[in-house]
C-alpha cells in the first residue's frame, strides 16, 4: 500500500470512529471531536502532498471548528 493510500485509510478509520462516538456513545464527547481532528489532519496532510486544493480548505476549516468545539469542551 502507498505512503497516499495509507493516509488517506487512517483518515477514513478516524472519521468513522468519529461517526460511531457521535451516534452510540455520546456521553464520551469531546472524544469524538478529538477523532474528527485526527482525521482531518490526516487528510490535509494527504491533500498537501496530492495538492488537492478544495479538500484541503476542507480540511483546514473543519480543524478549524474541532478547535473551537474543543476550546468549549475543555476550555
Amino acid at each position: 500500500m502507498k505512503l497516499n493510500e495509507l493516509i488517506q485509510w487512517a483518515g477514513t478509520c478516524s472519521f468513522m470512529i468519529m461517526y460511531s462516538i457521535m451516534s452510540f456513545f455520546p456521553e464520551c464527547h469531546p472524544w469524538n471531536i478529538v477523532a474528527g481532528v485526527v482525521g482531518s489532519s490526516l487528510y490535509l496532510l494527504w491533500s498537501l502532498r496530492v495538492a488537492n486544493k478544495p479538500q484541503l480548505i476542507t480540511n483546514v476549516v473543519g480543524l478549524t471548528i474541532c478547535a473551537v468545539g474543543l476550546y468549549k469542551a475543555w476550555g
